[in-house]
């Protein structure tokens, strides 16, 4: 006798009638691991409850904002103050004045900052600004980093379009794609050799200094520096996407990390404290060529929305009170479970590498190390897939992909590193 749906199932069967594939973000589907996604009904601390009433331990993090953890009392504490004085205004705020101080004195190459409501509208103008100052048109990118779904970026992308099997996406003008020159992550000679070829063309190199797209891969020695060392030399712009990576990785994000110092950076995820927002940061000289001091245009009526500041001002300063306890805690919690992960898939002779980047990180099953995408999808997806689902079943939520990165929060206390080792040990034997 059949059992009757679960209301993640019966949700999801409703929401497929009016949401294409039954989402809003095409990895919340599933589509890479199968199976039906858990709905959220709630989230507090470390963990995330669902609409059958079943609780996770939450190693996606709202895929990288949620730093200090669900629900954090400050932000919520921010936002209930924010909300009377209203949602939005589609004018100036002080907060926003706030804001854009607080990322321009803890960004390395921010002198100005320009709001917007998501990461790819970020990414989406950081370019534009670099065609507009250079005159050039082309620019290079990444195979398998990902910034965000502008027509530009969708080729060879990593993140939903890889896990859905399109590096590229219908819709794409071919003259468009034809602009973006295609190199490896990590791979220099490529870059320098596209630059070799046509120098005067290139605007820009984009990259997320670590690709959190295709798991999570830093950077080689050298190959960041190497890049600067290349725009600098061919008067092209270098642009960080730091929407994920900035304030997660370091308190100055990837580019305090390393000492590379992009001339635009992009940033989202944590400056919105889990609200949506995006930024553009750099120089001066490069952000007054943005209307309206400048001639390359770039809008939104809702960029610099209230709510949103308020949270991430609320959470910058929160992470800058308690700079040297916090990015300790997480340091401390992120190498307890890998160290502990490790451990359960070694004494299993489980091929594997477990990269990771302070907070971040990513598990393949593959014994060598992972490098560029080639690498990535040479990890057995099969086994990843068993391994969602064992830990599924046994309350522990990884990202249902084996194409994206981790993220460990401070509420990631030591009973749930544990409990998540636990459930590795619990699993392990099945993979």
């Amino acid at each position: 006798m059949s059992s009757s749906p679960s209301p993640n199932e019966v949700l999801f069967e409703r929401a497929k009638r009016s949401i294409p594939g039954g989402v809003n973000s095409p990895v919340r589907a599933f589509g890479s691991v199968g199976g039906t996604p858990p709905f959220i009904r709630s989230a507090s601390g470390c963990r995330i409850t669902d609409e059958d009433g079943r609780s996770y331990i939450d190693f996606v993090g709202s895929w990288g904002p949620m730093i200090l953890g669900h629900a954090h009392p400050r932000i919520l504490g921010a936002i209930e103050r924010a909300l009377p004085r209203g949602t939005s205004f589609g004018a100036p705020t002080e907060a926003e004045v706030l804001l854009a101080e607080r990322i321009a004195e803890r960004v390395p190459g921010a002198e100005m900052v320009r709001l917007t409501t998501s990461g790819t509208e970020a990414t989406m103008t950081a370019l534009r600004l670099a065609r507009g100052i250079t005159g050039r048109d082309a620019f290079i990118k990444f195979e398998g980093n990902y910034h965000g779904h502008a027509d530009s970026f969708l080729v060879a992308a990593g993140s939903g379009a890889a896990t859905h099997g399109h590096p590229s996406s219908p819709g794409v003008p071919a003259a468009l794609a034809e602009l973006t020159r295609l190199a490896p992550f990590n791979d220099l000679e490529a870059v320098r050799a596209i630059f070799s070829g046509s120098p005067e063309e290139i605007a820009a190199v984009i990259v997320e200094p670590i690709a959190g797209n295709i798991g999570c891969v830093p950077p080689v020695p050298g190959f960041l520096e190497g890049l600067r060392d290349l725009c600098r030399e061919h008067g092209a712009l270098l642009i960080f996407d730091e929407v994920m990576t900035g304030f997660r990785v370091h308190p100055r994000g990837a580019q305090g990390l390393y000492g590379v110092t992009p001339d635009i950076t992009t940033l989202g995820k944590i400056v919105g404290g889990g609200m949506p927002v995006g930024a553009i940061a750099a120089s001066r000289e490069v952000m007054e060529q943005l209307s309206p001091t400048g001639p390359i245009y770039q809008a939104g009526t809702l960029s610099g929305n209230p709510l949103s500041v308020a949270a991430g001002l609320a959470l910058l300063d929160a992470l800058a009170e308690d700079e040297e306890t916090i990015y300790g805690r997480l340091e401390r919690a992120a190498r307890r479970l890998t160290d502990g992960i490790a451990g359960v898939l070694a004494a299993r002779d489980i091929p594997h590498t477990l990269p990771r980047v302070g907070s971040m990180f990513s598990l393949y099953f593959r014994a060598e190390p992972v490098r560029n995408f080639d690498d990535a999808r040479a990890a057995d997806g099969d086994r990843f897939r068993v391994l969602f689902h064992g830990l599924l079943e046994r309350g522990v939520a990884l990202a249902p992909s084996p194409f994206e990165a981790g993220f460990v929060s401070a509420a990631h206390d030591d009973g749930a590193i544990d409990e998540t080792i636990e459930a590795f040990r619990a699993v392990a034997p099945h993979l």
